[in-house]
């Protein structure tokens, strides 16, 4: 499901938080956790979730550096602690980490917990004071296959496991990234997409346009999946906040799920790879 919503429609999702469905066009994971810490010492929390975030050479200085603000004023907004105190333990668990290639993955800020304004103050501050970097390579799939281990010795259990994707381009090395996006989901995982849009498609960048499709139909999936394309700089903090929000406040829908195998995605999900060929010729 792709959502363009304002902040005041935030509020109205949240405050109707159990009449929001969203679901992708992958097929449903199995009922029951298959990567979780079940450890009598884990913290419950309404929602254990990743913060994968883009660091490749594509995303500009200035990207980065807008990218991180709306990350850090997403966490202490008042939307979000509305969400974090309107869950069943009114408590969250976090860690932001950084990738770009296949084996270029950087944990910034370790699983913490959010449960008010100071904790979450403490979570921003660590992610601003993180040094800036940038590295080769675009692999959503090496992100993911990081990101699912994450959960299963966090020191949470949560009732909801997400990963949140940010990228402004197509997987274009590692595994393909529909194999691992299922090896996820099959692990009771919800993956949630931040596709960033400022540039115009460019076969010499490979940049695509439509990598809003390419998100909806190659990367998200489980229950409630969902994506927040960014389109204009000025759109940043606005669309992390709507993001944040919704994943902490979000309800697992009905079971309305169509199997992957009964549609044909709109978009190769191999075109970042095939553009790199074009390009590098290897």
């Amino acid at each position: 499901m792709r959502f363009r919503g304002s902040i005041v429609a935030i509020a109205v999702v949240i405050a109707g938080a159990a009449g929001f469905t969203a679901w992708s066009g992958v097929a449903a994971p199995p009922a029951g956790p298959l990567l979780a810490d079940t450890r009598p010492s884990a913290i419950p929390v309404d929602t254990e979730l990743v913060l994968a975030v883009d660091v490749s050479y594509s995303m500009d200085p200035e990207e980065q550096q807008l990218q991180r603000e709306g990350y850090i004023a997403a966490l202490t907004s008042r939307e979000f602690m509305h969400a974090l105190k309107g869950g069943m333990h009114a408590k969250v668990a976090v860690t932001y980490f950084e990738w770009a290639g296949p084996f270029d993955q950087k944990i910034v800020v370790p699983w913490r917990l959010i449960d008010g304004p100071e904790t979450a103050d403490g979570v921003a501050n660590d992610i601003a004071r993180a040094p800036y970097r940038r590295a080769s390579r675009t692999s959503i799939s090496g992100a993911l296959q990081f990101a699912k281990p994450l959960f299963d010795a966090s020191g949470f259990n949560g009732i909801r496991r997400v990963v949140d994707v940010s990228g402004d381009g197509a997987n274009n090395s590692g595994p393909p990234v529909e194999l691992i996006r299922d090896d996820v989901l099959a692990a009771g995982i919800t993956i949630n997409g931040l596709p960033i849009m400022l540039k115009r498609p460019n076969a010499f960048t490979m940049d695509i346009g439509n990598l809003d499709v390419y998100f909806e139909d190659c990367v998200i999936g489980g229950p409630g999946a969902f994506i927040v394309p960014i389109h204009n700089r000025d759109q940043f903090k606005e669309a992390i906040r709507t993001k944040l929000v919704l994943e902490i406040a979000g309800r697992t829908p009905p079971g309305r799920v169509v199997p992957a195998q009964a549609r044909t995605p709109r978009i190769s999900c191999m075109i970042g790879e095939r553009m790199w060929r074009e390009r590098w010729g290897n």
